[in-house]
């Protein structure tokens, strides 16, 4: 109660409000989007969504929302049972999804870098009835689809809308006024994990998630109602999905871009005089990379917390992004199957910017050895958490390792004396190299505070005599140069010998996912193949 009135979420309205708004949450359900219907009796005309196409009310989301709930129970085929969206950050996306939950039908969040087999792969499997895409997309569709009568297609995005028979604008505007029949489903969402290393897995949770994870969030980060936050992270991935659903729950002006740009994302921050920004970390190394001057133009004064989770975040970006913008960075260490797990506020990251923070409250951490025995503070190993908003099942029937109502996350690490939780790593980056246990992180942090390297990436490589061999693949800062021995020197200097990597690979850029994670499988590909 105490976190809900903090964040203004509950102040003195008049009683018929109060009243609207409990009509609205039964007649949409307690879904994740249930804070659109929300809104619009609680402030109906407060921007509720901007976008490049301009200012949409949460009165306007919400009957866009009933509008295309309504198409989409009219369609030839029958209301969908599975609706896949592929679309990038714009209110395609947020029709599509409120919509979905509207009709008690699961919504299917699908990678916007998906190539075309992948995707294949992934709808072969959850087998949607309607997809709802971009235009940009089609191809990966056409491949995915193909001419499959049982699936509709709707285009959310297109530069040319008239080319397409189905647009998400053309359905809202031939149903306006229209409300969607009650049903008595309910409504699941399947978030995708990040497939860096194989076909990525669906995670079914059910909508509404953990009761207590939101107020146990607005305990931790000072989000607050009716106020602008931009949201960077992208919107199918979990940690943009759950900055979404936070955002509309808190009557928020959600601002968001359909592709990021550092120096785009901080002018709509200073623009709007946003509170709140959510990334996934590359995107602070991205505004951080933005030369001086650039960078300069822009206060962000209004911010009062920039938070970011999805993969790991650099030491060095986080302190120089607080020496310029204030003390607001809040790293959030979290899992598609288990939800929020812990979250470093400034203070944390000030004493030690590598951690992941102390568990959020309802949350346990527990650090076990192979043979699941709980291990003391400062010893490495399997990170299992507990926490309300665990998923159901992957969406081919399996589960996540559980040892006493503790999930894994598939991370290593350890907690400190403070109880900060430290990620070293995945449990499948483990090298061992010659019988000893290695890392990457720690080969990368050292590759990394040599001056003429701006980020790198290390991965253990099959190997006749030792088992495995660690290579690294190195991006330089612009301008610079710096041998391949040098570097190895480097480590040598730091890290102990057999932690120095056999061969040191220069890239343009490291190969990454949508959502800034560093694809480890197109790196061990490019060796194979040279």
């Amino acid at each position: 109660m105490r976190a809900l009135v903090n964040a203004r979420l509950l102040v003195g309205l008049r009683p018929d409000k109060y009243l609207r708004m409990g009509a609205a949450v039964r007649r949409t359900g307690f879904s994740n989007t249930v804070g659109i219907a929300v809104s619009a009796q609680r402030c109906p005309d407060r921007p509720g969504l901007i976008d490049e196409l301009g200012v949409l009310s949460y009165r306007e989301l919400d009957t866009r929302a009933n509008a295309f709930a309504a198409a989409l129970q009219q369609l030839p085929g029958g209301a969908p049972q599975t609706v896949g969206i592929m679309c990038l950050n714009h209110r395609g996306f947020v029709d599509a999804l409120a919509a979905t939950e509207r009709i008690g039908a699961d919504a299917l969040l699908l990678n916007t870098s998906f190539a075309g087999p992948a995707l294949a792969d992934v709808v072969a499997r959850e087998r949607p009835d309607v997809v709802v895409y971009d235009e940009e997309f089609g191809a990966a569709v056409d491949l995915a689809v193909g001419d499959d009568p049982n699936v509709t297609r709707i285009v959310a995005w297109a530069d040319d809308p008239a080319q397409h028979p189905r647009t998400v604008e053309t359905l809202i505007a031939r149903h306006a006024g229209h409300r969607p029949v009650r049903t008595d489903r309910k409504s699941r969402v399947v978030l995708l994990t990040s497939g860096t290393t194989g076909t990525p897995k669906g995670a079914r949770r059910s909508a509404g998630g953990g009761g207590s994870e939101g107020p146990a969030i607005l305990g931790r980060l000072p989000w607050r109602a009716e106020e602008t936050t931009v949201v960077a992270a992208p919107l199918f991935h979990a940690w943009g999905f759950g900055q979404l659903i936070m955002g509309t729950m808190l009557s928020c002006a959600v601002v968001v871009r359909r592709t990021f740009d550092p120096a785009a994302t901080m002018e709509l921050v200073d623009r709007y005089q946003a509170t709140g920004l959510s990334v996934v970390p590359v995107m602070l190394d991205r505004i951080m990379e933005l030369p001086d001057e650039v960078r300069s133009r822009f206060s962000g004064r209004s911010l009062r917390f920039v938070t970011a989770a999805g993969s790991r975040m650099r030491p060095d970006v986080v302190t120089r992004f607080m020496d310029q913008f204030g003390d607001v960075v809040y790293n959030n260490y979290n899992a598609t199957e288990v939800g929020v797990i812990a979250l470093a506020g400034p203070a944390d990251l000030r004493a030690a910017p590598d951690t992941a923070g102390t568990p959020m409250p309802g949350t346990e951490i527990r650090i076990l050895d192979e043979a699941r025995h709980q291990l003391p503070r400062g010893e490495v190993g399997a990170i299992f958490a507990r926490t309300t908003t665990q998923f159901e099942e992957y969406t081919t029937g399996q589960t996540k390792d559980v040892e006493d109502g503790f999930m894994a996350t598939g991370d290593v690490g350890y907690l400190d004396d403070a109880g900060r939780l430290f990620v070293v790593g995945r449990d499948d980056e483990m090298i061992v190299s010659g019988g000893e246990n290695v890392y990457p992180i720690e080969v990368e942090n050292t590759l990394a505070s040599h001056p003429a390297v701006a980020e790198s990436s290390v991965i253990g490589v099959a190997d006749e005599k030792f088992g495995e061999r660690l290579s690294a693949f190195v991006v330089l800062e612009p301008g610079a140069t710096v041998s391949e021995e040098a570097l190895k020197q480097h480590v040598r200097d730091h890290l102990a010998s057999y932690k120095v990597p056999r061969e040191i690979v220069f890239l343009d850029e490291l190969p990454r996912n949508a959502v800034g994670k560093i694809l480890r499988k197109d790196l061990k590909a490019r060796l194979v193949s040279a």
